[in-house]
């Protein structure tokens, strides 16, 4: 019996020591390779842009742009009424201090969409509006509808602007925002576009 067992382990010792090194390394680094994850992306639909009776501009406008809904919807009870377009002037300027900015919301555009239709829901009172970009992007107008029914059109006359702190419409008497409307284009993969409301 004692022979046996013997034999077996030197049998056993032997097969081991045959066996090519590379190989058992070989079984070691063993790597398992899976699919590439593939991105999704939803299809892009795309609408013929809605501009309301009395709009102050009168240049060509895109014809067709995605629509972004509001993340907040906001009646407004009184009738509109367009006021003249105001050019708007790019100047970098910085936030006002944490306790002035009564209201924010973001939406982030991609350049694959083209043209969109962003719409935001205020409903606040306050007595300037800010826009934050983070990317490049092309802007052609933003409205602006107030409480009483006036819609004020900030001409952005189609510049493009990167990253940076813009003030977008002063209304030093005070103003109740009921919604912030704007037509921009991504011209960076992505483009976040932030809207504050202060009120000092």
């Amino acid at each position: 019996m004692k022979k046996m067992m013997a034999y077996l382990i030197g049998f056993t010792t032997l097969m081991i020591a045959l066996i090519p090194t590379d190989l058992i390394a070989g079984q070691r680094r063993r790597v398992v390779v899976h699919p590439a994850r593939v991105a999704v992306r939803h299809p892009i639909r795309r609408h013929a842009l809605v501009v309301r009776r009395g709009h102050p501009l009168r240049r060509a406008l895109p014809a067709s742009v995605v629509v972004r809904p509001a993340h907040r919807a906001v009646v407004v009870a009184n009738p509109l009424v367009f006021l003249p377009a105001v050019t708007w002037t790019a100047a970098a300027v910085a936030l006002p201090p944490g306790e002035q900015l009564v209201w924010q919301d973001t939406e982030q555009i991609n350049r694959d969409e083209g043209w969109v239709d962003t719409n935001f829901g205020v409903d606040s009172q306050g007595n300037a509006l800010f826009l934050d970009i983070n990317g490049t992007t092309q802007l052609n107008f933003a409205e602006i509808t107030f409480a009483n029914g006036n819609v004020q059109v900030v001409d952005f006359a189609d510049s493009t602007r990167g990253t940076g702190i813009y003030k977008l419409l002063d209304f030093p008497d005070g103003r109740h925002v009921k919604t912030v409307r704007m037509l921009a284009k991504s011209e960076s993969p992505d483009t976040k576009l932030t809207v504050y409301l202060s009120k000092s």
